[in-house]
């Protein structure tokens, strides 16, 4: 079968490791299922493999890919939940510590079939597109699970989102928006500004402008860039939720501020199968749909790998078998 994988591990130069060709069709063992998939998304996660992050070199050959729509072995439309946690665990699976997602252990969505347990397969509703459900399950579930599970945010909260334009932070504001929530957001872009309001944003700023007034909750995505602003955007008694350090994971703690505010420092990762099914019934019952950059043909990863490479996306990048 056709497949986008990565063939070997080069952190300075990530995409010259992506090859696109065969790869032998999945085997599902007892327990797993063969999904025929129709869409799969790109994450940021799919770039970090390629520079070894989460994946060693002796298990490469990789395919690539996170998520994924299709049909599952009878025909059902059914979206895949990458989180796969051990057979004997119980309860939260992200907390799971022997979890993986796929494509760390296991190869990926990013060709014509893939296979997971078949306790993560979900029926697709009918009401979402495959392009649209293959955007779930990680950018839109780590959105859904840091506002709702982690922040425990309530129609009327104000909430800052730093840096706009990812399929994460799009997810925030598009999620935050259509559940009541106030949502501001930073970005060195005007243009990501601009559009961010469009999606539903209230209010837009320039990265480390200063607030008009503090917020109840910060979506941290970026890391060290933008430490010391969320820390400060926040009023005595909030929270701030990090999913991410993409521009590096060691800024100055602002310990003496924590403390004093009892503010509260909130790590999220990924989400649950219930989670899932939670976001899937929430975007059919209040009509909000994943924002898409591009769905590009399988055979063209390379250009979205490119796109999201050079920070020039907003919003998801789809492959089409």
């Amino acid at each position: 079968m056709f497949a986008a994988y990565a063939a070997r591990i080069t952190p300075q130069d990530p995409l010259s490791g992506l090859k696109l060709g065969e790869r032998p069709d999945p085997s599902a063992p007892e327990g797993w299922t063969t999904v025929t998939v129709k869409a799969a998304s790109l994450n940021h996660h799919d770039l970090w493999s390629l520079q070894g992050v989460g994946l060693s070199e002796e298990r490469l050959p990789m395919i690539l890919g996170c998520d994924a729509a299709g049909l599952d072995e009878d025909g059902n439309e059914v979206v895949v939940h990458s989180v796969i946690s051990d057979p004997g665990w119980r309860g939260d699976e992200t907390f799971d510590p022997k979890r993986a997602i796929l494509s760390e252990r296991h190869q990926g969505t990013f060709a014509e079939k893939v296979a997971v347990p078949s306790r993560n397969v979900l029926r697709k509703p009918p009401e979402l597109s495959f392009e649209e459900a293959a955007c779930l399950p990680t950018a839109w579930l780590t959105a859904y699970r840091m506002l709702f599970t982690r922040a425990g945010v309530v129609p009327g909260s104000t909430v800052l989102v730093q840096g706009a334009g990812g399929g994460v932070s799009t997810a925030l504001i598009v999620l935050g928006a259509a559940a009541g929530v106030r949502v501001w957001i930073t970005s060195r872009s005007e243009q990501k500004r601009a559009r961010a309001l469009e999606l539903g944003a209230h209010r837009a700023f320039e990265s480390g402008e200063r607030l008009p007034e503090r917020v109840d909750a910060v979506m941290e995505t970026v890391g060290e860039a933008t430490w010391a602003h969320s820390i400060r955007s926040l009023k005595p008694g909030g929270t701030v939720v990090i999913c991410g350090a993409t521009s590096g994971d060691a800024p100055p703690a602002e310990l003496t501020r924590i403390f004093f505010l009892q503010l509260s420092v909130v790590g999220s990762t990924m989400g649950t199968h219930d989670e899932l099914e939670r976001l899937m019934a929430l975007c059919v019952e209040s009509g909000v749909r994943p924002v898409i950059e591009t769905v590009i043909p399988l055979g063209e990863a390379r250009a979205g790998f490119e796109l999201l490479a050079a920070g020039e996306s907003f919003g998801k990048v789809v492959f089409t078998p």
